[in-house]
């Protein structure tokens, strides 16, 4: 009830639309009802004029004018089924799919607002799997199951009274069912939803294993690793195979059974309703019109049991949507702030774990402003993350990190990062053309600034040799263009943003000799006046820096300039 409940926070928006096709699906239902005591009444008028035929009553024949109004009553009653079916779809589907629209966007936003930390937990297709697959079920099992859920049970309603009209033992007798089947499904339930939620979870974590394999196919492939890829899937595969058959065999049961107790209460109706019309208490038309309300009764209990898979497959979507909802946000409470770097960045007893394994161990470290810093030392040292807490993808367990004196805790992450340019050893390009992928660094910068960013990265000359120059499209992996190259358009994208803080991260590890002097060149100039921050393992990267700052082991063992000797034998140690 809670997962529905948060759930119609999407469908309220649209609760006239959802209300429109009720009162259509209640329009059908009252047509659906009254049209087989209209059915029975033509019956019984035939039969009558027959007998009276048969046993030579004077003026007997068949009483056209009667038969032909019952024949324009059903006749309207179609038709108004028909238009009230119409509108049933077209208000239901407009609410439903506007609603998953709106559900869509906001787990994207979601996703946007949750920390870094949940993606180390959770892998990519994983998340992926809640907006694509998740959503998806839902809004089929939404659109399929809705309005039959709606339309049985008023056609139960409706399919009662109208037996009760004509006999009340038989009705009595019908009602056998609904007990029956609840327990018939309650039963089946309690087993099946718990393979439904196994199914989602092993859908999920299917698409999470095509993703990375996918993404590392060269890797695979370079290995050899071919043939344990393939197991991995597969007995990813094999699971969810086993599951999914599982819950639909067990769903499927309850239609059988249900089915069973039907017959067996028909043929019970049959005799009884052939003693009465016998004995004279019931007409042939009275009979007929109570066999077809018998099927009003079974009709919504056998719908759930055939709709029972989807049923569960979306309550169980629904489970996973909703539990995404409610992750714990990245909290910013604090106003807006302008930040700006005149002064310094000090690190103050700084401490950070992951989990519960501390990988930043009270480490202090004074920045002035315009200052370039060389963090250097070996991998796993804790250089990668001291850049992620002054970003704040993760926020320190003690200790403070402060820009001219103020916490960066106190400052919106939207606010703080703002100041920042990031390039990282992982280049990443999306499928489009490169005048848009540098562009994407200020989509308020002109045409010439771009060319300006592009030929300080020194990438303007490699775009000019391309056919189509800077509209050359850079295809979805980003593999029609050399790493190097790669690297040189998310420098010239940093540059165009104009940083007031530069984060190199391994910028360099990925280019040649070659493109590296360019590289050197270019940041000489990028450098020059701005607070910047290099990881790095080549010593002509951290030679020029204004400080040198050494970790290891998630401390800050030395600190200094290239020219000193003592921090160029610690830096050479931590760099080999």
């Amino acid at each position: 009830m809670d997962n529905i409940k948060q759930l119609w926070q999407f469908l309220k928006p649209y609760k006239w639309h959802f209300i429109t096709a009720i009162l259509m699906i209640i329009t059908t239902c009252f047509c659906l009802s009254i049209a087989p005591n209209f059915e029975g009444n033509l019956t019984s008028l035939l039969m009558a004029n027959a007998t009276d035929i048969i046993n030579g009553v004077d003026n007997a024949h068949v009483d056209f004018d009667a038969f032909f109004n019952i024949v324009k009553i059903l006749m309207s009653i179609y038709i108004l089924k028909t238009i009230s079916q119409a509108l049933t779809t077209i208000t239901l589907t407009h609410s439903i799919q506007s609603s998953m629209h709106d559900l869509r966007n906001a787990l994207l936003e979601k996703v946007r607002k949750l920390p870094v930390s949940y993606f180390d937990k959770h892998q990519y297709g994983d998340v992926l799997s809640y907006i694509t697959n998740d959503v998806d079920t839902l809004s089929t099992a939404l659109q399929q199951t809705l309005s039959e859920l709606i339309r049985g049970s008023l056609m139960l309603i409706l399919g009662i009274i109208m037996m009760l009209r004509i006999n009340v033992t038989m009705t009595l007798l019908v009602l056998l069912i609904i007990p029956l089947g609840l327990i018939i499904t309650r039963i089946d339930i309690h087993f099946s939803q718990a393979k439904f939620n196994a199914q989602q979870e092993k859908l999920a974590e299917l698409n999470g294993t095509i993703t990375e394999i996918y993404t590392g196919y060269k890797e695979i492939m370079l290995f050899n690793k071919q043939e344990s890829a393939i197991a991995q899937f597969e007995s990813i595969n094999k699971e969810l195979k086993d599951n999914a058959f599982m819950a639909q065999f067990l769903s499927s049961i309850i239609s059988p059974c249900i089915s069973l107790v039907t017959y067996i209460i028909i043929g019970s109706i049959g005799f009884m309703g052939c003693m009465n019309v016998m004995n004279g208490t019931m007409l042939v038309g009275e009979l007929q019109a109570f066999v077809r309300y018998i099927w009003n009764v079974n009709d919504p209990i056998s719908q759930v049991s055939q709709l029972s898979s989807q049923i569960q497959s979306a309550f169980a979507a629904m489970h996973r949507i909703v539990t995404l909802l409610n992750e714990e946000e990245e909290c910013d409470n604090h106003e807006s702030y302008n930040v700006s770097i005149n002064q310094s960045i000090d690190f103050h007893d700084l401490s950070f774990s992951y989990e519960q394994t501390e990988v930043i161990h009270h480490l202090d470290l004074h920045v002035k402003s315009g200052q370039t810093v060389a963090i250097v030392g070996p991998t796993g040292s804790g250089k990668t993350t001291l850049i992620s807490l002054l970003l704040r993808f993760y926020d320190s367990d003690s200790g403070a990190i402060t820009i001219d004196g103020k916490d960066i805790k106190d400052i919106p992450r939207d606010d703080l990062r703002k100041m920042f340019g990031l390039v990282l050893q992982e280049t990443w390009l999306f499928h489009g053309s490169i005048y848009d992928n540098i562009h994407y660094g200020r989509l308020d910068a002109p045409y010439e600034e771009v060319h300006k960013a592009a030929k300080e990265a020194y990438v303007d000359a490699f775009i000019h040799t391309l056919p189509q120059g800077y509209d050359t499209i850079i295809n979805e992996d980003a593999n029609n263009i050399s790493q190097g190259e790669k690297q040189l358009l998310t420098i010239a994208r940093a540059i165009l943003k104009d940083p007031q803080i530069l984060i190199l991260d391994e910028a360099t590890s990925s280019v040649d000799t070659r493109l590296e002097q360019m590289l050197q060149k270019a940041m000489n100039n990028v450098l020059r006046n701005r607070t910047s921050f290099v990881i790095a393992h080549r010593l002509s990267t951290i030679k020029n820096a204004d400080l040198i700052a050494v970790i290891h082991n998630g401390q800050l063992i030395e600190q200094g300039t290239h020219e000193q000797k003592w921090i160029l034998r610690t830096t050479l140690q931590c760099t080999i």
